[in-house]
C-alpha cells in the first residue's frame, strides 16, 4: 500500500488517507453565509477522494473577515449551511473540518479579482485591529492597538464559533495562526510591539494563541482532533523562525492539538520567500521530529510522487493541496492511479464506470 493512502487516526477519528483538502477561501459569502458554491466546490473535493476537506478561513465576527465575501461562524444561522457541507463530506467517506479565523490588521480588502486592495470603512470596510498601530503594508489602514477586553472577546468568539462547528456536525478544527492574520501578528515580533502580558517576551507573544487553543479544546470534543495552521517562518530577519515554531509546537501539543499544520510567511509584504516544490514540508519534518506531535506539510505539493515521498520519508503526517486540489477536484483518485493503488473505493459509485 502507498503510504500516501493508508489510513490516519488522531483522537477517535480516522482519516481514509494521508491527503487532505486545504482550506482556501472562495470570497463568495453573502453576510458570512455559506451557499450553493460551497456545497459544490468543497463537495466536489470530497468526491474525489481526499481523506480530510477543510472548509476556507471562516471569522469568528464579522471584523475578523478578509474581506465582506469571506465565510463567518459568529451566529448560529451561519452554521445550518455549514452543517449541510458537513453532511455531504462525511457522507462520501471524507473527514469535514473548519479553519475558524481572524484577520486582524489584514481584515477588510477587497477579493483578489477585485484587486486585494485594502477596503475603507467609507467604501464598505470596517476599522482593523491588532497587537499594535502598525499597518501591514502602505495604503492598509492602521489598526486600532487591541485593549484587554477585546483580546478577551476575540478568545471567547473563538469558543463560541468551536461550539457552533461542533454542533455542524465537523470532524476537525482547526485555529488560523498563520499568515499575518491576527493570531500570527501577535506571535511575530515584527508586528507586536505590545509591553502587557500579551506581548515582549516570546511567551507574552505567544498569549493569545495558547488561550485561544485552551478555549477552543475546552469546548471541543474530546474524541475529536485539534488542528493549529502557523507560519513557520516570516523569512524576514528579526521576524519569527523555525526554532520559535518547535518551541510552540510543543506548548501547543501539551494543551492538546494534534496536529500543527505547516506554512509560512505572510506577515510582511516584501519576504523573501523560496518558489521551490515542497519548500515548506521541511518545517512539517522538524515540527514532527522535535516537537513529537503530528505534522501537515502544504505548499508547492503538486505531483502523487511528491506527496508520496512526504509521507514515505516520515516528513508529515498529512498532505495538503491546495492549487492542485483547484485543478483537478479528483487529485486523489488520479494520484492512486498513478501510484497503483487501488481507486475504485475512492470513486463515487455514481462515476464508477467511468474509471
Amino acid at each position: 500500500m502507498a503510504g500516501l493512502f493508508s489510513p490516519l487516526t488522531l483522537r477517535d477519528v480516522t482519516f481514509r488517507n494521508r491527503i487532505g483538502v486545504s482550506p482556501m477561501c472562495q470570497y463568495s459569502a453573502v453576510d458570512g453565509m455559506a451557499g450553493d458554491w460551497h456545497l459544490v466546490h468543497l463537495g466536489a473535493r470530497a468526491t474525489g477522494g481526499a481523506g480530510l476537506v477543510c472548509v476556507e478561513a471562516t471569522a469568528v465576527e464579522p471584523g475578523g473577515r478578509i474581506s465582506p465575501a469571506d465565510l463567518g461562524l459568529w451566529n448560529d444561522a451561519q452554521g445550518e449551511p455549514l452543517a449541510r457541507i458537513a453532511r455531504f463530506i462525511r457522507a462520501q467517506g471524507a473527514v469535514p473540518a473548519i479553519q475558524l479565523a481572524h484577520a486582524g490588521r489584514k481584515a477588510s480588502t477587497r477579493a483578489p479579482w477585485e484587486g486585494g486592495t485594502p477596503l475603507a470603512p467609507a467604501d464598505g470596510g470596517w476599522p482593523i485591529v491588532g497587537p499594535s498601530p502598525r499597518p501591514f503594508a502602505d495604503g492598509y489602514q492602521t489598526p486600532a492597538e487591541m485593549r484587554a477586553e477585546e483580546i478577551t472577546a476575540v478568545i471567547d468568539a473563538f469558543s463560541r464559533s468551536a461550539v457552533r462547528a461542533r454542533e455542524a456536525g465537523f470532524g476537525a478544527v482547526e485555529i488560523h495562526a498563520a499568515h499575518g492574520y491576527l493570531i500570527h501578528s501577535f506571535y511575530s515580533p515584527l508586528s507586536n510591539h505590545r509591553t502587557d502580558a500579551y506581548g515582549g517576551s516570546f511567551d507574552g507573544r505567544i498569549r493569545l494563541l495558547l488561550d485561544v487553543t485552551d478555549a477552543v479544546r475546552r469546548v471541543w470534543p474530546e474524541g475529536r482532533p485539534l488542528f493549529v495552521r502557523v507560519s513557520a517562518t516570516d523569512w524576514t530577519d528579526g521576524g519569527w523562525t523555525p526554532e520559535d515554531t518547535m518551541a510552540l509546537a510543543r506548548r501547543l501539543a501539551a494543551r492538546g492539538v494534534d496536529l500543527i499544520d505547516c506554512s509560512s510567511g505572510g506577515n510582511v509584504p516584501r519576504a523573501a520567500i523560496p518558489s521551490d516544490p515542497g519548500y515548506q514540508v521541511p518545517f512539517a519534518a522538524a515540527v514532527r521530529r522535535e516537537a513529537g506531535v503530528a505534522s501537515g506539510a502544504v505548499g508547492l505539493i503538486t505531483t502523487p510522487a511528491q506527496a508520496e515521498a512526504i509521507i514515505a520519508a516520515g516528513d508529515a503526517d498529512l498532505v495538503l493541496l491546495a492549487r492542485g486540489m483547484l485543478r483537478d477536484a479528483s487529485w486523489p483518485i488520479h494520484a492512486a492511479q498513478a501510484l497503483g493503488h487501488p481507486a475504485a473505493d475512492l470513486v463515487p459509485p455514481q462515476y464508477r464506470r467511468a474509471y
